[in-house]
Formats: C-alpha cells, structure tokens, sequence
C-alpha cells in the first residue's frame, strides 16, 4: 500500500509534501491542499492515521496520504522508527517542496528533508510547546525546535508574538523567519461560518437535541480538553457564576488528551455536572458556533488560535487569556476581551460582563468578524504562501518544470518578513 501510494506520486511536476504529528493537524490544512495541487504541484501529506477519540478531519479527494506512525509525546526508539520511515517516504516521492508542522512532525520531517536534500524546506511553526514545560523538558523541546528550525530555509510563526518569542529565545534568527500575511497558517472560510438561514435552523436543531433551553446563555470552548488550554480554570469559573445565571451552559467541543490530562476533580466536573454538555470531537464546528454567545479560550499557550478566528467569522465575542497568540486576534475591549493567563476570578468577570451586556458582545463580535473577512481570508494566506515557496525556488538550481509558475499582477497578498 505504501509502495503504491509513492510511485502514483511521481511525476514531472513539482511535488509538495506537507508533514504532521497527528491527523487532527490535517485540518491546519483544509483547502490548502487543493488550493497548491491546482497551482501545478503533485501533494502528499505524511502523517500518523488518526488516533481514538481524535478529532475526525476530512480527506480531501485527489490528495495522497502516506500514513506514517508518530507519537505526540518524546518517545526516543519510536521517534527513531518515525524518522526511518520519513527518510524512506521523502527519498521515493523526492519532493521539490517540504512544509512541516507541529513540534514532533517538524523535528523529525525536517531532518528527514534536510537528509534528502529536499530543495526548498519550510518548517511552519504553530506555537512554542516548551513555554509550559519546565525543566529538562524544557530544555529538549527548545533544542528541538532549534533544530527544527535549522533544518528549513524558512521558519512560518503563524503570528508575529510566537515570531517575536521564537526569536527571543534563540530558536532562530529574524532573518529566516516569515509571517504570511497578518498571520495563521491557512486562515479561516468566512462563509462557512455565516449565519445563514440554513446555519440558523442547524443550530435550533442542534441545541434541541444536546436538551439546551432556549433562552439559556451559552459559554462555548472548542478544542482539546487539556491543562494548557485552560480547562481547569474555565471550569472553576463557570462554578463561580452557577448563582448570578442559573441557566448558564457551558460547551465543551473537543477531546481528551493523555499527554496532557486533566486533573481528575475538573475531569468529573465535566462528565457529571448537568449544566456542562460535552460535545465531543465533533466533523463539523460551524452549528456549535451558532448556539454560542460567547466563545471562551483560557490557554496557556498559542500558536494563531484558529478557533477564534471561526468564533469571529460567525459573529461571536470572545473571550481570551492575554497569552502569546490570543493577543494576535484579540485586542482587548475592541475585538474580544482579555484577561491575565490563570487568573480565574477576571476569567469570571469577563464572562459575566458579556452574558450581561448584549450591546457590548454585539459591538464585539462584529468587529472580530470585520478583522477575520478583512485580515485572515484563507485565499490570502495561500497567495502568500505560494509567493514564499516560489521565492526560495527561484534561488535553487532547478529544471523548469519544477518551479511553479507565478503571477506578476501586484494583487497577491505578500509575506511580512
């Protein structure tokens, strides 16, 4: 199967291979993968096949898909057998192009296209893992990384404070990193967020079937249930406002995660209490959006945080912690709210101001949802990657056939370098 999925990647095209740690970071690139086959690019995409209770994230049809086994969490003879099989893929398909993604996918795809010479090598940096680790953690996830980044002719931070960070703690220097656009990876389809009425009467049925009243307000979270999203913390303050909105739901969207797991008290919180419904990890995110009043992301830590940009392209008003990625996206008091990473009680405060203020998360969620169609269409975002791309390949010494064809109209959105 494997062999026959390489060979049926060969051709006299440019090929692009996109590498990542887990099928769930498929979905970083949604769109894009069609977007760069019909620029002219044969694309692959290396990546573990999806694990239990994971998030389940379309394939694409026409796209190749190699599965290669990885684990998330260091693991070095398994990392080893990884790397073995990246070297082996990469050496069949002899890519023109590498992207790759996530901290254990950019490590190891970038040694393995740095050990294949692939020409024009790209490590898109989704977040800074170590910045909640510490000790010898720490230290081998900045050495990683630094690795990671010396292995790409380009480093892509997704947002200019994880560029600003990954430069201040010496992963690597200003010079070779990029910012597309004004930042994400592949940015967010406005329109399938919109609220329709279609979107309108999916989101009626939906709250009807998770047993929601209709005039409850709803706190909603999307993405994984772990400690560095800010679960505990989110918990703890939707228990705190149980008296003022006795109606108040809060929405989990999302799975568990072992290498991060919850504690057990905030775990059983989840499961029992009657006013918290657990969606699970749902295909389809845009009718959770819809019942929402407000989106809520407590993380630790961040990389362009792609579920806010989907909770502005619906409308909603979000909710932040003031940590390296949020604050891309959220300016406080113009389009979300922050408050400081952990501190429960201003968690609490902002949650209640926007229950009460209709008008305040009105004027919020409009303007979230100007910057998302202004700033962070995904067209734009893939135009700049494609001028990134074919920035590099213009310095290599490559047939024709192998560097993609580019416009020279002056309208393509441009990387910030």
């Amino acid at each position: 199967m494997l062999d026959g999925k390489i060979k049926s990647a060969n051709s006299e095209q440019p090929h692009l291979i996109f590498v990542v740690s887990s099928s769930l970071a498929v979905g970083y690139l949604q769109g894009q993968l069609q977007y760069f086959q019909n620029k002219g690019f044969d694309v692959t995409v290396l990546s573990p096949k999806g694990r239990k209770g994971e998030w389940e994230v379309p394939r694409p049809e026409g796209i190749a898909f190699i599965e290669v086994p990885m684990k998330q969490e260091i693991a070095p003879l398994r990392d080893l057998a990884s790397l073995w099989r990246l070297w082996r893929a990469m050496r069949a398909l002899r890519p023109t192009v590498s992207n790759v993604g996530t901290p254990k996918a950019g490590f190891l795809g970038g040694c393995a296209a740095w050990l294949n010479r692939v020409p024009c090598r790209f490590y898109t940096l989704h977040g800074l893992r170590f910045e909640t680790t510490k000790g010898l953690k720490r230290r081998i996830l900045i050495y990683a990384e630094r690795l990671a980044c010396r292995f790409a002719h380009r480093v892509i931070c997704v947002s200019q404070s994880v560029r600003e960070k990954a430069v201040a703690s010496g992963l690597t220097s200003r010079e070779r990193t990029v910012v597309l656009g004004s930042g994400s990876c592949n940015g967010v389809d406005v329109l399938r967020f919109a609220a329709t009425p279609e979107m309108m009467r999916r989101a009626a049925e939906l709250r009807r079937q998770l047993g929601i009243p209709v005039r409850a307000p709803v706190v909603a979270f999307v993405g994984r249930l772990t400690r560095d999203k800010g679960i505990p913390e989110l918990m703890e303050a939707f228990l705190q406002l149980g008296n003022r909105f006795p109606d108040l739901r809060l929405l989990l969207v999302g799975c568990f995660q072992d290498g991060d797991p919850l504690p057990v008290d905030t775990r059983r919180c989840v499961e029992t209490h009657p006013h918290v419904i657990f969606g699970g990890a749902v295909q389809d995110t845009a009718p959770y959006y819809a019942i929402a009043d407000v989106l809520v992301l407590p993380s630790h830590r961040e990389g362009l945080p792609t579920v806010v940009l989907e909770a502005q392209a619906a409308g909603k008003p979000v909710i932040g912690a003031s940590a390296t990625g949020i604050v891309d996206v959220v300016v406080d008091g113009e389009t979300g709210l922050l408050f400081p990473v952990g501190d429960v009680p201003a968690l609490a405060e902002a949650m209640a101001r926007l229950i009460t203020d209709k008008g305040l998360a009105n004027k919020l969620g409009l303007a979230g949802q100007e910057q998302v169609k202004r700033k962070f269409r995904q067209e734009r975002i893939w135009e700049a990657l494609y001028r990134a791309y074919f920035t590099v390949l213009q310095m290599k010494e490559l047939p024709p056939s192998l560097i993609p064809h580019t416009e020279k109209s002056g309208s393509v959105a441009g990387s910030n370098e």
